[in-house]
């Protein structure tokens, strides 16, 4: 099975091409009649934004590109944070410490393409696809397990080194007056999400699971709570790898937060113990197991792991959050109460 389009929206890129060649014109200096060619969803990945690659070319210059489009009618999350997306690549990009696409312009004028915009400097590499999964099939699965242990091993250096960043570079990323950083800011964030979820009167049943799980949580608060920037969807396949195997760029920070160091780390476990442990197969063979991956990460960035389960439940709610309304702008029905109840630990 090839790579498919998985893009929430699609537009015409003929009608694309000719905006972004006009708006290029007055972002890059001395250009002009700029040709933009070569558009393309990427495949295999991006379901929440509008992404679409090109090329464009003028009399001296040229350049390789990503747009990434504001969603509009298909909004995942309840916070708007395209804006804060841009800033935090920004930062990135500056200092150094994680590898990112060079962000190079942000369009907030919504009569070029309808909606708010940026353009990314296009990064050349290779993304472990979720359609089909990576780890069925596809270039990681036809990699030898010594070249995924180095995959492995560098995805779990950048996650670490995003907990290298200094928070006051971030501090944009401060949530409401009640909950501006820590984990009650991401403990906010998704009591908000589940009170949006329950505004569509057909899924109060499985919220209603949500809310007990999310009181479950806060009644068992953990003693660890390190500081920290939290990426948002940690997971290697948010991240492209060069012919080495090694990353080349840390990508979607959709929903940053100044949330706390743990999350990412459990939010990239969970995925990994998905994705790698597969039914009736052996532990993906190269991946580095839970243990390997705490030891690593601790030991780049120099915080505690303590307390991890707790996070890792609290990965779940999440996740189911991030389902159910994926479930609800698709019109699916993927779980049931009793299912979600399971898998969240609610009697």
């Amino acid at each position: 099975m090839s790579d498919v389009i998985v893009a929430p929206e699609m537009r015409d890129l003929d009608v694309l091409s000719q905006q972004l060649g006009t708006w290029l014109s007055g972002k890059i200096e001395g250009a002009r009649d700029i040709v933009v060619t070569d558009l393309s969803y990427p495949r295999g990945a991006g379901q929440s934004h509008e992404t679409i690659l090109f090329s464009a070319n003028w009399s001296d210059g040229s350049l390789e590109g990503v747009v990434r489009i504001k969603p509009d009618g298909f909004t995942v999350f309840p916070d708007n944070l395209f804006q804060e997306q841009y800033r935090i690549m920004q930062v990135m990009h500056e200092g150094g410490l994680v590898r990112v696409a060079e962000p190079l312009w942000m369009e907030t004028d919504t009569t070029i393409l309808g909606r708010e915009f940026f353009i990314m400097r296009k990064v050349s590499g290779r993304v472990p696809v979720s359609v089909p999964p990576y780890s069925e099939s596809g270039w990681v699965f036809e990699a030898s397990p010594g070249q995924r242990r180095v995959m492995w091993e560098d995805g779990v250096r950048q996650l670490a080194a995003i907990q290298c960043v200094p928070l006051d570079s971030v501090r944009f990323l401060e949530g409401p007056a009640h909950a501006r950083e820590g984990l009650p800011q991401e403990f906010d964030k998704y009591r908000r999400f589940a009170r949006w979820l329950a505004e569509d009167a057909e899924f109060l049943p499985l919220t209603a699971i949500i809310d007990r799980a999310l009181d479950q949580l806060e009644s068992h608060w953990p003693a660890n709570q390190p500081e920290g920037l939290v990426w948002g969807d940690a997971r290697l396949g948010n991240m492209m790898f060069g012919s080495d195997f090694r990353v080349k760029a840390v990508m979607d920070w959709e929903q940053p937060s100044l949330g706390g160091a743990l999350h990412d780390l459990a939010w990239f476990i969970t995925m990994a113990e998905a994705w790698h442990d597969r039914p009736g197969k052996p532990w993906f063979a190269g991946m580095g197991s839970r243990a390997e991956t705490i030891a690593l990460w601790q030991e780049i960035c120099g915080k505690s792991a303590d307390d991890l389960e707790w996070f890792e439940h609290f990965t779940r709610v999440k996740m189911s959050c991030t389902g159910l309304r994926l479930d609800q702008l698709r019109g699916t029905r993927n779980y049931s109460a009793d299912s979600l109840a399971e898998r969240l630990g609610v009697a």
